[in-house]
């Protein structure tokens, strides 16, 4: 073996013996890049990406600390109450439109100082729970009643309940139909009368309620209707509203056959306010006329009527925290069920941290 060819078969060797330790060598993996929470700016302002998918995401809710009073002439005048609600809106884009998740969870802390000290007064439940997507939507909550004007003074109906339906939303247009699962009247005691509680049966009644809306530059209106065929009876309301000088004008009407889960208060009621804007401060003078308040056991109105005059005080103290404080008159005459007249003073004071 000539000196080349030990050469070349030594540089041979020592390769592959390098080669074969190279493979056993440890190498430390690097480290995976973390996932940072994204905004989601799709959606509108307090979107974040849930990381790892393609959800957006907004945590929201407030504390309210409100103490209620009345002149009732009983042992209670005023109660002092907490409530906090905590939301969760998940929003994603899919092929059929925004998928669309919300969960309202909220609670009341009413120590109540006529209430034993075992019993603090605690409630938690559902506010609103519902599915939508592509206009339909299915789930509970505030259905198009609550919607009525912005004071504290006006009682145009009310409503949480199961529901199925859709809605269209256009820039300028928007209507909607909805069957609902209805419970009973929305109150056993409208404004004082001696009216009869009604709760339906293990079988719910179902509702049906359609509502069509526009605005046409300054001023908003709204059309809504429903029908309880548990108690075989309807209701209509409109709402027009209109930016006028330094404020929002706000005028309602509603009719009802009959008491029912949608309106049970009166035949017929007029209600009227402006939202007068100064700065930081809204002032709302308000007034609602009444006809035909409550309703016998055999749900015939009855033949009374009644007004409530008030006045509703929101000053914006800083970002994310306001003031509200309203007082309200109500005056009762006529057949109330009992032979009496009921005039009463009510109002509240609240303070809310809004997040």
């Amino acid at each position: 073996m000539n000196i080349k060819s030990l050469l070349l078969g030594s540089a041979a060797a020592l390769a592959a013996v390098s080669g074969a330790q190279a493979a056993d060598a440890i190498v430390a993996a690097e480290p995976e890049p973390m996932e940072y929470v994204r905004v989601c700016d799709a959606f509108g302002t307090g979107f974040f990406y849930i990381p790892g998918t393609e959800t957006c995401l907004k945590i929201g809710g407030y504390v309210r600390f409100q103490v209620d009073w009345n002149d009732n002439n009983v042992d209670k005048n005023w109660n002092a109450r907490t409530r906090a609600l905590l939301n969760f809106d998940a929003r994603t884009d899919t092929e059929l439109g925004t998928l669309r998740s919300y969960i309202g969870v909220r609670g009341w802390a009413d120590s109540d100082y006529g209430r034993p000290t075992t019993d603090p007064g605690t409630t938690f439940e559902i506010d609103e729970a519902y599915i939508t997507i592509g206009g339909f939507k299915v789930g509970y909550g505030y259905n198009y009643w609550d919607a009525g004007l912005s004071g504290e003074t006006d009682d145009l109906g009310s409503n949480r309940l199961n529901m199925i339906g859709y809605e269209y939303k256009g820039d300028a247009f928007s209507a909607g139909i909805f069957v609902d699962e209805l419970t009973g009247f929305q109150d056993g005691n409208p404004l004082g009368t001696q009216s009869a509680a009604i709760a339906y049966g293990d079988n719910d009644a179902v509702g049906v309620e359609a509502m069509v809306s526009g605005k046409f530059g300054a001023v908003s209106a709204q059309l809504l209707g429903g029908y309880d065929f548990n108690a075989e009876e309807g209701a209509i309301r409109g709402i027009v509203t209109a930016a006028i000088g330094p404020g929002e004008l706000g005028l309602g009407a509603v009719w009802a056959s009959g008491p029912s889960a949608y309106y049970d208060r009166s035949e017929w009621a007029v209600a009227a306010q402006y939202a007068a804007k100064f700065g930081k401060f809204t002032v709302t003078p308000a007034f609602q006329y009444y006809g035909n308040v409550g309703y016998a056991a055999d749900l015939d109105w009855f033949s009374n009527d009644a007004w409530r005059a008030g006045v509703t005080l929101d000053y914006a103290i800083t970002s994310g925290l306001t003031f509200k404080s309203t007082v309200n008159y109500t005056k009762v005459t006529g057949d109330t069920g009992a032979g009496f007249d009921d005039d009463a003073w009510t109002g509240f004071v609240r303070l809310q941290r809004t997040f």
